[in-house]
């Protein structure tokens, strides 16, 4: 049970016809639905960042799902976006996600981003220059700031949703105490 209610809108949502991630997903929604201007913001920017970015669905769900297990979010260690397992992310790209610098099948590209992301999370001072450079090897500057809302996104809300303990509709495995991996957890897909 989350620690705050869902909006009474979002209560009233019929789930029937939803997948186990869109009603993941709807359980943080509808907690942030309860202010409804801040719920659309974060929405819209959101789907601004997909829609006008570059970054491949791929890569950028890499990211969020390093975040997540630094963040400890179940709910988002649970989900898996459609848009990025059409971008080619299966279970053996999620279980280099363990050691990412070692993972033969992540491009040099997606380990960049995922040390980036994996200091962004744990310890952002350590970011220098030197990580910018490594970064631009791969990436153009909007790429850079693309890769940077959507970590700050991810670690962001994930903290916050950690913290609602959303945790309705999630995976039987994912109910268990202890720290959780996305690399060894139960997935779940989510229109996106």
């Amino acid at each position: 049970m989350t620690r705050i209610a869902p909006s009474e809108a979002f209560a009233a949502v019929p789930t029937q016809d939803l997948g186990q991630g869109d009603r993941i997903n709807l359980g943080v929604a509808g907690i942030v639905g309860r202010l409804p201007a801040v719920a659309e913001a974060l929405g819209g920017l959101t789907a601004a960042l997909r829609s006008s970015g570059t970054l491949s669905p791929r890569l950028l769900e890499l990211v969020r799902l390093r975040i997540a297990f630094f963040n400890q979010c179940r709910s988002c260690i649970a989900v898996r976006y459609q848009s990025a397992i059409d971008d080619g992310l299966d279970e053996d790209a999620v279980c280099s996600l363990e050691r990412p610098a070692e993972a033969e099948n992540l491009s040099a590209a997606e380990r960049s981003a995922l040390r980036f992301a994996e200091l962004f999370a744990t310890n952002h001072l350590a970011i220098d220059d030197a990580m910018y450079d490594e970064l631009r090897q791969h990436f153009s500057e909007d790429e850079l700031v693309q890769l940077g809302v959507h970590c700050a996104i991810a670690l962001g809300i994930g903290r916050l949703s950690a913290t609602w303990d959303v945790s309705d509709d999630l995976p039987a495995s994912l109910a268990s105490p202890g720290q959780l991996a996305p690399w060894n957890s139960a997935s779940v897909v989510a229109s996106g």
